[in-house]
Parts: structure tokens; C-alpha cells; sequence
């Protein structure tokens, strides 16, 4: 079981930038594919980012160029970088662990980001 913990979200405006960090438990996080999600009240989850074990990365249409992934295998530690923040951006943002592209197996309890006009 991997537990997964989620920190760096908050208030902030448009234009402005904030850093995710998911930290993980489990010590094979290196075999895993790590992503990100996000999810407005009412609406469905959606895919953000993902970083492959070999470091490939994804993004949704929505983030590409202002949003970037990362990860450090030796802090089992996966990052999101997000500028150029939008209003439409607000969303809970969820860490995720899995085994294949666009996928979650596990999953952390989500930080909040809200961005102002």
C-alpha cells in the first residue's frame, strides 16, 4: 500500500505560480508512474500530469506549457510546478501512484488550490 501526502496548495492570483509536492511512502516509488489529478465539485477527475518511472512526462492539453512535473527517486517525492495560473485551474489536486500511463492506483487526499481573478 502506498500512502501518499500532498502539500504546497493555496490561495493565490492569476498570473501567479505555486509548487505541489507529493511525498510517498512507499520505498520502490521509483517503479512507479506518478501523476497528478485535479477535480472541481460536480465535475469529474481529471488527468493533469504524469511522470513515468523513466521519466517521461504527460500533460493534459490544458497545462502543457505552463504546468511541469518532476520527481526525485531518491526523496520519493513527486512535484508539480504550475505558472501562469488560471481561475480554471481551482481544483482540488489529487496525487497519484500507478502502473500505466493516464492511471492511479493509489492515491493521496488532495490539496487544495484556488486561484483569483
Amino acid at each position: 500500500q502506498v500512502q501518499l501526502v500532498e502539500s504546497g496548495g493555496g490561495l493565490v492570483q492569476a498570473g501567479g505560480s505555486l509548487r505541489l509536492s507529493c511525498a510517498a511512502s512507499e520505498r520502490t516509488f521509483s517503479n512507479y508512474y506518478m501523476g497528478w489529478f485535479r477535480q472541481v465539485p460536480g465535475k469529474e477527475r481529471e488527468f493533469v500530469a504524469q511522470v513515468s518511472r523513466s521519466g517521461s512526462t504527460y500533460y493534459s492539453d490544458s497545462v502543457k506549457g505552463r504546468f511541469t512535473i518532476s520527481r526525485d527517486n531518491a526523496k520519493n517525492t513527486v512535484y508539480l510546478q504550475m505558472n501562469s495560473l488560471k481561475p480554471e485551474d481551482t481544483a482540488v489536486y489529487y496525487c497519484a501512484a500507478g502502473s500505466c500511463t493516464y492511471c492511479g492506483h493509489y492515491w493521496g487526499k488532495g490539496t487544495l488550490v484556488t486561484v483569483s481573478s
